[in-house]
């Protein structure tokens, strides 16, 4: 990792990964269960470790960048007209992480002008850090990824997650029609699954129910990856994405052509 982070990579890259080890070492600290619980008013969980992480990401981004936007899982966002904005998401899964299961994160995006240019995904209790910048490959724990070659949906392994709008609609009958033809089916859910698609160990990833915070760092991971990293409607990740559909180029093609139109 060092080698590559001297050779090529952006300040903005070198502060994210800096901003996603202060986080791990916050998450890490709280895993074992020593802290206090509040529901928001969206009935999803919040921490103290999700507002500490939050908090020190923020300022470790905002002390170097001061000019850009800030939009956080927890305390919102700021300065609406920035030209970049960082799109932070401290810990993701914390219904997971309450429970001390390991597959929360943290996620940390940049984005450009309304293009996302940049992706850090810490898996903290799985040790995987995944990184990527536009144009210059994606990575993990140091060693650069690909996706799977695999472009037979009969040979496929797909990943699904967050199925709640596609058990109401009738994308559960187009999802069926992928199940049963894959190879294997698993929900690795939150960061894993996005890590294993950009790492060519399964082929597809499919989930409803997300929003930009959950998946804007993943999005960049897959498609430096050589993957492509969608909504449900074939749309490019913004502000407003609700669904995924990532694959490699073929299947994604193949599955969005059953999906499209199925979820908003």
């Amino acid at each position: 990792m060092a080698n590559y982070l001297e050779s090529s990579a952006s300040e903005h890259l070198r502060v994210a990964l800096s901003a996603a080890k202060e986080a791990a070492d916050i998450s890490r600290r709280y895993y074992a269960g020593n802290f206090t619980v509040t529901t928001k008013a969206d009935l999803t969980p919040v921490t103290q470790a999700d507002v500490e992480c939050e908090q020190a990401i923020r300022r470790t981004v905002l002390e170097r960048f001061p000019e850009h936007g800030f939009y956080g899982e927890e305390t919102g966002r700021t300065q609406e007209d920035a030209d970049y904005l960082w799109l932070v998401d401290p810990i993701d899964g914390t219904k997971g992480f309450v429970r001390q299961y390991p597959f929360f994160s943290t996620q940390i995006a940049l984005m450009h002008r309304g293009e996302i240019i940049l992706g850090v995904s810490s898996g903290t209790m799985m040790d995987e850090l995944a990184w990527a910048e536009k144009g210059q490959g994606a990575w993990l724990n140091g060693q650069r990824l690909s996706v799977s070659a695999i472009d037979d949906p009969d040979r496929a392994a797909v990943s699904v997650g967050n199925l709640k709008s596609l058990a109401g609609s009738d994308g559960w009958s187009a999802l069926g029609n992928i199940v049963e033809r894959a190879d294997r089916i698993r929900g690795y859910g939150d960061f894993y699954h996005y890590h294993l698609l950009a790492a060519g160990k399964i082929e597809a990833v499919i989930e409803s129910d997300v929003n930009i915070l959950d998946i804007a760092a993943l999005s960049i991971i897959v498609d430096e990856a050589g993957g492509v990293f969608t909504d449900l409607n074939g749309e490019t990740p913004d502000l407003h994405t609700r669904s995924v559909l990532a694959a490699n180029p073929v299947l994604h093609a193949k599955y969005l052509a059953s999906l499209r139109g199925y979820v908003a």
